[in-house]
C-alpha cells in the first residue's frame, strides 16, 4: 500500500465515524443476499440486535485510523483470529467479505467513493485479510498439534444436565467418538453449533468452559436469555435449554485469549456480573486443584438469589479453604437477616471491597455485560490498579477496547 492510498483511507475516517453502521448494515444484507449459506456461520441474534454491525463498524474505523501502523491492532486481531479459528473460518471466505465490503462502500458512499478510494480500500482490505489469514493459519497449526485437539466441528453427547438456578443449566459434554479431548487454559471457551428451527439455520455461539479441565468431558453453564426489547430471546440458549440428556451437538476445540497465565503465582481478583461467572469458575476450580492455592477474591453480582448459580458450591468452598474471600452483590434482596452469606445490596461496587482486593501483584479478571465491564474497569483505575494487571472478556462481538 503506497502513501497516497494511505492518505485516501485516512480521508474516509470522518465518513466512517458518521455513517459506519449504515455501511456495515448494508454490507451484511448484501452479503447474505448473495451468500445465504453464510448465515449458518454468523450469529444472527447479533445481526438482529445490531451488535455485529456496530462491532464491524468499530473495527473498520480502527483500521482506517491506524492505517500507517496496523501492528498496534495485533492484540485485537489475535482475539478475532482466535474466535475465527473456533468457527472454522477459511481463507476463501475473506474474498467473499472483501467483494461485498468494497461494493458496499461504493453503493453507500456514492459519488464520493471515487475509483481511487475504492482501489485504496481494496488494497487495504486484502492487506488486512492476509494478516488475518496468516495469523489464523498459525492458530490452526498450533491447535492441531495439541493432544486430543481438532480443527472444525466435532460431535459431543450431552450426558448430564444440571439446573444451577432458575435460568442457568450446566451441560456435561462427552466426545461421541470416545477419543481424547484437548486440555485448555482456565477462562477459555468453546464454540457450540446447534440447529435453530425458528431460523432453519445452524447457529454457532461461544460459551466459556465453567470447570477446571477434566479429561472425560467439557462443561458449559448456559443462561436462558429471555427477550427484552429491542433484543430478541436467545435462540441458541433456548435451543440448548430444550435439549435432553443423550442429545448430540457439535463443538469446536477450546480457544480464547482471556485466561489465567500458566504457572502464575499472582493473587487473583475475579469480578463477574450475571452469567459472566463461568470463566471465573474455571479459574477458581483450577486454583483449587493447584498446589499453590493462590489468594483469590471472588466478587459476583446478579439480580437476586433465585438466579445466583453455584451459590452453595462457592459458599462451601469458602468454608473449606483459607485462600478464598467472597463478596456477593444482589440488585434486590428479599431477606438479608436470614442469609448465611454476607450479601451486599446493589450493583457491584469495588470500593466496598477495596481492602480485600488491593493485593500486591494481583491480577484482576472481569467478565460480564459491556456496561458492567466498563464500570468495574473504571473503578479499578480509580483504585490505582495498573492497566496491565486488568483483563476482561466481553460476551458477544467486541464493542469495547479499554487497555
Amino acid at each position: 500500500m503506497n502513501s497516497d492510498q494511505k492518505e485516501l483511507i485516512k480521508a474516509t475516517v470522518p465518513i466512517l465515524r458518521s455513517s459506519g453502521e449504515d455501511l456495515t448494515n448494508y454490507f451484511y444484507a448484501r452479503m447474505f443476499k448473495h451468500h445465504p449459506e453464510l448465515q449458518n456461520m454468523f450469529n444472527m441474534g447479533n445481526q438482529a440486535n445490531g451488535r455485529q454491525k456496530s462491532a464491524l463498524a468499530n473495527a473498520v474505523l480502527a483500521y482506517a485510523e491506524n492505517i500507517d501502523n496496523p501492528s498496534v491492532l495485533l492484540g485485537v486481531l489475535k482475539g478475532i483470529g482466535t474466535k475465527h479459528r473456533s468457527l472454522n473460518i477459511q481463507p476463501e471466505q475473506y474474498k467473499i467479505v472483501g467483494t461485498h465490503l468494497i461494493a458496499s462502500i461504493g453503493e453507500v458512499v456514492g459519488e464520493a467513493a471515487t475509483p481511487e478510494i475504492l482501489e485504496a480500500w481494496t488494497v487495504a482490505f486484502y492487506q488486512l485479510a492476509q494478516i488475518m489469514i496468516d495469523l489464523e493459519k498459525q492458530l490452526y497449526n498450533e491447535n492441531e498439534a495439541k493432544p486430543g485437539s481438532w480443527n472444525g466441528w466435532r460431535k459431543f453427547v450431552i450426558k448430564k444436565i444440571v439446573e444451577e438456578s432458575t435460568e442457568i443449566k450446566s451441560f456435561y459434554l462427552y466426545p461421541e467418538d470416545g477419543k481424547e479431548i484437548a486440555d485448555f487454559h482456565p477462562g477459555q471457551f468453546i464454540s457450540v453449533q446447534v440447529f435453530v428451527e425458528e431460523l432453519n439455520l445452524l447457529q454457532p455461539r461461544q460459551y466459556s468452559l465453567s470447570s477446571a479441565f477434566n479429561p472425560e468431558y467439557y462443561r458449559i453453564s448456559v443462561k436462558r436469555e429471555n427477550g427484552i426489547a429491542p433484543n430478541p430471546s436467545g435462540m441458541v440458549s433456548n435451543t440448548l435449554h430444550s435439549k435432553s440428556e443423550g442429545d448430540v451437538i457439535s463443538i469446536s476445540s477450546p480457544a480464547g485469549i482471556f485466561h489465567l497465565e500458566k504457572d502464575s503465582e499472582n493473587p487473583l481478583v475475579l469480578i463477574s456480573g450475571g452469567v459472566g461467572f463461568t470463566p471465573m469458575l474455571s479459574m477458581l476450580e483450577t486454583n483449587l486443584n493447584a498446589l499453590q492455592n493462590k489468594k483469590t477474591v471472588w466478587i459476583h453480582g446478579c439480580r437476586n438469589e433465585s438466579v445466583h448459580a453455584f451459590k452453595s458450591q462457592i459458599s462451601n468452598l469458602k468454608q473449606e479453604v483459607k485462600w478464598l474471600e467472597t463478596f456477593t452483590f444482589y440488585d434486590s434482596v428479599d431477606n438479608l437477616e436470614n442469609s448465611s452469606e454476607q450479601i451486599l445490596q446493589g450493583r457491584v461496587d469495588l470500593h466496598k471491597c477495596k481492602e480485600a482486593i488491593l493485593l500486591d501483584e494481583a491480577k484482576f479478571y472481569i467478565c460480564g455485560p459491556e456496561l458492567f465491564i466498563r464500570s468495574q474497569y473504571e473503578s479499578l483505575l480509580n483504585l490505582n490498579v495498573k492497566t496491565e494487571n486488568i483483563f476482561y472478556e466481553e460476551f458477544g462481538p467486541q464493542l469495547i477496547n479499554l487497555n
